[in-house]
């Protein structure tokens, strides 16, 4: 995939040699894999200091759980869990930390604590205002792929052609990001792993990821302990052995970040920081190997 270099308000995300890790940090009750755990503002700042002690590029900070059939938390909830923990942040660390809300009022706050990136996993079409926020605060956006919303997306996802068909949304999204004054050099897409897509949908986009370079922006991929590493564990049990652990789906995450991280996928959206570095430290050798 094709290089990139992203640079704004005295930062940088240098994207032409190795993927980047963005360490995912959830100040959530109910997020599926580690909801609770770091829902302490004093928790939450440990957890992101560690991730970026491990190599951590960017720290993605999130008030409300976007895991399937989940429930909408008020803007003024999901602005008192994220901003406490971004001003500590911002004053400890280099790294550029990012928002993860689909709230123009939540990501303005945000960016006013301290972030400095807008990940939007409805690509701006929850909230009518966010293309006008981002554009405003100057800061790098995540667009992302996602069908329905994620109280609906896993009811019945269908598609002609996956593929072709996210595709085409992020490139659309790309433009209207553009045309409400946000620079294309700012601009990130993401498919969406696990965001209205069946077990089969998710391979494909992850098998096919190079048909996103024709967007001309970097690529972000969020595979992490997604639900249909689970179910694919789980339907090759061997005889007289448990149901996956989440060492299991660890490892199979791991797997799946290998190949696209081979591929040149510019930055990964993971729980385990560390693992993902060794990851990815050997999938961009083996790519770079001439």
């Amino acid at each position: 995939m094709k290089p990139y270099t992203m640079a704004w308000n005295g930062r940088r995300l240098d994207m032409t040699s190795r993927t980047l890790i963005m360490g995912i940090l959830n100040v959530t009750p109910d997020s599926f894999s580690d909801g609770g755990l770091w829902r302490e503002t004093d928790k939450a700042v440990a957890h992101g200091l560690e991730m970026v002690s491990q190599g951590a590029d960017i720290i993605d900070i999130g008030g409300e759980s976007t895991r399937p059939f989940s429930d909408p938390v008020s803007v003024q909830e999901e602005i008192d869990r994220v901003v406490p923990v971004i001003e500590r942040l911002n004053k400890e660390v280099s790294v550029p930390i990012s928002i993860d809300t689909m709230k123009a009022a939540a990501a303005e706050a945000a960016v006013k604590a301290g972030a400095s990136i807008i990940n939007d996993v409805s690509a701006f079409n929850m909230d009518p205002q966010m293309a006008e926020t981002a554009a405003k605060a100057g800061v790098p956006v995540i667009l992302m792929h996602m069908a329905g919303t994620p109280k609906t997306m896993q009811e019945a996802p269908q598609y002609k052609d996956v593929v072709a068909e996210v595709r085409d949304y992020l490139g659309n999204a790309v433009e209207k990001a553009v045309e409400a004054g946000i620079s294309r050099d700012l601009v990130i897409v993401d498919p969406g792993i696990g965001f209205g897509k069946t077990v089969l949908h998710n391979l494909l986009l992850i098998k096919h990821l190079d048909a996103l370079d024709a967007l001309n922006v970097p690529v972000l991929l969020g595979p992490s302990r997604k639900s249909f590493i689970r179910k694919i564990l789980t339907d090759n049990l061997l005889p007289g052995t448990e149901e996956p652990s989440m060492e299991d789906i660890e490892t199979g995450t791991q797997a799946v970040l290998a190949s696209p991280a081979a591929a040149g996928v510019h930055i990964v959206r993971v729980h385990d920081v560390p693992r993902a570095r060794t990851t990815m430290l050997l999938a961009n050798a083996i790519a770079q190997a001439e």
